[in-house]
């Protein structure tokens, strides 16, 4: 775990050029969670792609990630972390600059993929070396408070930088500006951050394969199913499977001795508590951040611009909440904030599903400042659990493992979220039709009908008596996904409770390899 090329311990003026290079790069990975949000009207519009079309835009990406995070954190061991850190980076914003180039939707979701292919690189190495700029306890607990912090500022700062984007430059906007600030953290990594030498480990392989191949099994039989029918032989297959490959997955990361997935931090139910709000939360976020400006822009017939500003207030949240939760984690523990932020995310999801295509913004307004303080609470204690349970040797599997459950709660939270909304749309809209006595295919595809429906532009517009009824479908579709989304976080919240019953303000990591399977904090 030595550095060279540097001295054990940086300078303060480099440690503090070290934190915001990781800063930047977690921010810009975040960032592009969401971002593309609300330009998905827009890219719907422009390469003719409907809410199935939209949906693998946003899981090409996230779905990569979550799929090689493991493997990032498992190459960063073998490799050096600082080197796989680099090359992530290089990828990402190479990514960043064909997203912005493509015509197509293909093209653009293949630029997704590479995007992701960097990110999953590049996030596991960062919270290492975080580690080692750090060495200091109480510093280092600052410095992670600043890095979760401005992490969880890049999911919420999205749709508030990605609507004026669009609105004056165009969809592609959102993808250019990575390729300068990917440069710039490219040349500044080079300068300041401390070279992380690998150890020497056996790349699993057969894992990186199963979970990809699983993981795409899954969300395809997730995003088709609603549209193709849960008894569709394609769809069928894809669900088997799924089953099949995670399941041997599983099983193989049970019996090797350098797995990509170590089951033994579950063991420990701090740390499964803490893994489990991470993954709930953006299960619920993560799908109600990719639907909302649908609706804004879709039903509400907000610009880009004003939908984007309309979630300042949950960002001005999350900035207040990150520092708070990080001051409550060290007196306390995780539990108290990580159970508050979860049940705070059920609360506002729940309160935002009240209102419907007639509502005015200030009557929910409300529910934004409470998803904002319930997401700004959450991240800062899960990252905190595992520094402080985990030892330093397993620190890049640990970091992957935490990633990985984030970016794979938020794809399971596209996919589940969006399959019940487009059941809900087609099952509306068909009622819909029949009451106006228009056979029930009329429309085509409900779910390709956002592009007709909800995207400004030239597009032509549907008749009034059509879209009315769409608005309708869509609002309901979204009400359902939202109260999941709701019931699903409330469950989460009490088991969290229940797994860090008893634990107190963190203690120094374990010095052995293992992780005392049951030990409190």
């Amino acid at each position: 775990m030595g550095e060279t090329g540097g001295s054990a311990a940086p300078g303060a003026r480099r440690r503090r050029l070290a934190l915001a290079t990781l800063c930047i790069t977690m921010f810009m990975s975040m960032l592009d969670n969401v971002i593309v949000g609300n330009a998905l009207p827009r890219i719907g519009r422009d390469l003719d792609a409907g809410i199935t079309g939209l949906q693998w835009v946003a899981e090409g990406y996230s779905l990569v990630f979550a799929a090689l995070l493991l493997t990032g954190g498992a190459l960063g061991d073998r490799y050096g972390r600082t080197a796989v850190f680099r090359l992530g980076l290089a990828l990402f914003t190479a990514g960043s600059a064909g997203a912005a180039l493509a015509g197509s939707v293909g093209a653009l979701v293949a630029a997704r993929m590479l995007q992701g292919v960097g990110a999953a690189l590049l996030t596991p190495g960062s919270l290492a070396i975080l580690r080692h700029v750090f060495t200091d306890e109480r510093e280092r607990t600052r410095a992670i408070g600043t890095w979760s912090g401005v992490s969880a500022l890049g999911l919420s700062v999205g749709p508030v930088v990605g609507g004026p984007m669009v609105e004056a430059f165009g969809w592609a906007s959102v993808f250019w500006i990575n390729v300068p600030i990917g440069i710039g953290a490219l040349v500044l990594s080079g300068r300041v951050l401390p070279v992380v030498p690998g150890r020497a480990r056996r790349v699993d392989l057969g894992g990186l394969v199963l979970s990809a191949a699983g993981l795409g099994a899954a969300v395809h039989t997730l995003v088709e199913g609603p549209e193709r029918g849960w008894t569709d032989a394609r769809v069928l297959t894809t669900a088997v499977l799924a089953v099949l490959l995670l399941t041997a997955f599983l099983l193989l990361e049970r019996r090797i001795a350098d797995p990509m997935l170590d089951l033994r931090l579950f063991r420990d139910g701090v740390l499964g508590g803490a893994l489990l709000g991470g993954f709930m939360v953006s299960f619920g976020m993560f799908g109600a951040l990719f639907f909302l400006p649908l609706l804004m822009q879709g039903v509400l017939d907000w610009s880009p611009t004003a939908a984007g500003l309309a979630v300042l207030p949950m960002t001005a949240m999350i900035v207040v909440a990150g520092p708070v939760s990080a001051r409550l984690t060290g007196r306390h523990g995780p539990r108290p904030p990580l159970v508050l932020g979860t049940a705070l995310c059920a609360l506002g999801l729940a309160g935002l599903s009240l209102y419907g295509e007639h509502a005015r913004y200030a009557e929910y307004l409300w529910t934004l400042f409470v998803l904002g303080l319930g997401m700004g609470m959450t991240f800062t204690p899960v990252s905190i659990a595992v520094l402080q349970r985990v030892a330093p040797e397993r620190m890049g599997t640990a970091s992957a493992t935490v990633n990985t459950l984030r970016e794979l709660g938020g794809v399971l939270g596209i996919a589940v979220l969006g399959a019940l909304l487009t059941h809900r749309l087609t099952t509306a809209l068909t009622a819909s039709l029949t009451r106006l006595g228009l056979p029930s295919d009329t429309l085509g595809r409900p779910a390709d009908t956002l592009s007709a429906a909800g995207a400004p532009g030239p597009a032509a517009p549907l008749p009034a008596p059509l879209r009315a009824a769409f608005e309708l479908a869509f609002t309901d579709g979204i009400h359902l996904a939202l109260r999941c989304g709701s019931a699903a976080l409330a469950v989460a919240a009490v088991l969290v409770a229940l797994l860090l019953r008893g634990t107190a303000a963190p203690a120094p990591a374990p010095s052995g390899r293992d992780v005392p399977a049951g030990a409190g904090v």
